[in-house]
């Protein structure tokens, strides 16, 4: 792998940006006692579309583009959520991925951003490298509760930052900031699926794609199958390569969620029925609904997998 750049200090810059904007964005940023800057993007705050543009661009350290367009689907109209990045590895596992899980006390949260790269403690780095130690960092929580001190304090903990030098922005998966930093992830979910079935991800040199915005849902577990429906039944990700077409064609079909065995209904049925515990949910299933893989040394092309409008026009109106 190549040397790491400084995530954190291109998502320090984000940061700052958005805090200058924070009215017009809807969000809402405070200092915490003994910590560090919270913003808020649907908890106390309204967010919305822009506000989540601005949360997948800070998971994304700045290393990628992220593009909401206004799209009619079927039933329904929504958003496509438009991804593209030419440092897929820094930008999608060094930073996006939801690999820290931020648990102190009754708080918890998903923790995604630049701070997993200070932390460096996910078996992924040993792999990847890219680990980083930057005088301040910027995570993003997936949560439906502000963090307090006590976050902060195990943050920099684990990183070595002061907790002062830490920003933490954080949306609840039911609501629109919240819900479209988690869609604008189809490149990540691919990107991950591959590392997962062992491809070598130095042949990974551009990502980009696409999946739709769902309603926003009143409950969290709603919101939880409608995102995830986006990604399985909805994303299309075109992932360029470096090496031989012989690897794409065998790798390929493993990689959409159709080649899950319990792919074909709402995220929230499977959820149901393996009694709302991810672990017994096939691994396999947590993939972009389509796939390409376009190889710029042979010049060729495979798509696998497709999108499903049934299952997710029953996901999103229901």
């Amino acid at each position: 792998m190549t040397e790491p750049r400084n995530l954190n200090e291109d998502a320090l810059r984000i940061a700052e940006d958005v805090v200058g904007r924070h009215e017009s964005l809807g969000i809402v940023v405070h200092q915490v006692d003994g910590g560090g800057r919270v913003i808020d993007a649907g908890i106390n705050a309204p967010g919305g579309v822009e506000a989540g543009v601005e949360l997948a661009c800070l998971c994304l350290s700045g290393r990628g583009q992220v593009v909401a367009a206004p799209e009619a689907m079927s039933a329904w109209r929504t958003h496509r959520i438009d991804v593209q990045t030419d440092d897929p590895i820094a930008a999608c596992l060094a930073s996006q991925y939801a690999g820290w899980q931020i648990s102190v006390g009754k708080y918890f949260a998903m923790g995604s951003g630049p701070m997993r790269a200070a932390y460096g403690g996910e078996e992924l780095f040993e792999e990847i490298g890219m680990t980083e130690s930057p005088r301040g960092i910027v995570g993003v929580l997936e949560s439906d509760a502000l963090p307090g001190n006590d976050v902060f304090a195990l943050i920099s903990e684990k990183t070595g930052v002061p907790s002062s030098a830490i920003v933490l922005a954080v949306a609840p998966t039911n609501s629109l900031a919240g819900g479209l930093q988690v869609v604008a992830r189809s490149v990540e979910t691919a990107l991950h699926k591959l590392h997962n079935l062992k491809f070598d991800l130095t042949r990974i040199v551009r990502g980009e794609g696409s999946a739709p915005l769902p309603p926003v849902a009143d409950k969290s577990l709603d919101a939880l199958g409608r995102t995830n429906d986006a990604m399985l039944y909805g994303a299309d990700v075109t992932l360029q390569v470096t090496g031989d077409d012989a690897t794409l064609k065998e790798i390929g079909p493993m990689v959409p969620a159709s080649s899950s065995k319990d792919y074909g209904t709402p995220f929230g049925e499977i959820f149901k029925r393996y009694e709302y515990d991810f672990y017994k949910i096939d691994s396999h299933l947590f993939s972009p609904a389509k796939i390409t893989l376009q190889n710029v040394d042979s010049g060729n092309a495979f798509t696998f997998g497709e999108i499903n409008r049934v299952v997710l026009e029953k996901s999103f109106l229901s």
